[in-house]
């Protein structure tokens, strides 16, 4: 998947000159909690609700509180933030939300900000690609891994009908060679499956129920 479906398009941005009351009013208005600084289309900065809370006095301060509010974004925001493009992968930039312990990034084309990503547009993208978010059932699998396996336990699922809306695989930590595979499956009574599954020699490791391991 890349970058440019799930981007947001419509980016409340500011400008280096506005003030932190300025911030303050387009958090609260658009309820949003970060926000890229622009000048003359091109991204300068990041602003977050973070780089407020740093900025503002606490509220037990004896100093004028005035002062703290008309402080220039330019003052407060992360300078030269990260930035990314339409056509990088969405996986490849959730790793740089990782690696870099951010939590939004301008989206550039050309020099000129098209998008704004954050971590919670990734959450529901993985949300919507694991297909938590429909009716179902998680079915976890270690398998030997080896070529082949995942067409071995797919055809069990053709045998039954059931659609699969996504497969994740994941190491399995206790022993190297194999895998886990975690299946979400359209169908919120998966004991029969469960069952074809133990017969076919795969080690189904949830769901874990005693009725269909006696």
């Amino acid at each position: 998947m890349l970058l440019e479906e799930i981007m947001k398009t419509e980016v409340h941005t500011l400008t280096p000159e506005q003030t932190v009351q300025d911030v303050i009013d387009l958090f609260e208005k658009a309820r949003i909690r970060h926000a890229p600084v622009t000048d003359q289309g091109k991204v300068v900065g990041v602003v977050t609700d973070r780089d407020l809370k740093d900025a503002l006095p606490s509220r037990f301060t004896i100093s004028p509180k005035d002062a703290p509010y008309q402080k220039k974004v330019e003052e407060i925001m992360t300078k030269n933030p990260v930035t990314a493009h339409p056509m990088d992968f969405v996986e490849e930039i959730a790793m740089v939300f990782y690696e870099q312990h951010i939590g939004c990034l301008p989206v550039v084309s050309g020099g000129e900000l098209v998008g704004f990503i954050t971590e919670t547009d990734l959450l529901y993208t993985f949300i919507e690609l694991t297909g938590t978010h429909q009716p179902g059932s998680q079915i976890e699998i270690r398998v030997h891994d080896r070529s082949g396996v995942l067409l071995e336990v797919s055809e069990v699922f053709y045998r039954h009908n059931i659609n699969v809306l996504s497969v994740l695989v994941y190491p399995d930590r206790s022993i190297k060679e194999n895998k886990i595979l975690v299946f979400r499956v359209q169908t919120m009574n998966p004991l029969a499956l469960i069952n074809d599954l133990r017969k076919e020699g795969f080690d189904v490791l949830w769901p874990n129920m005693p009725q269909i391991n006696e």
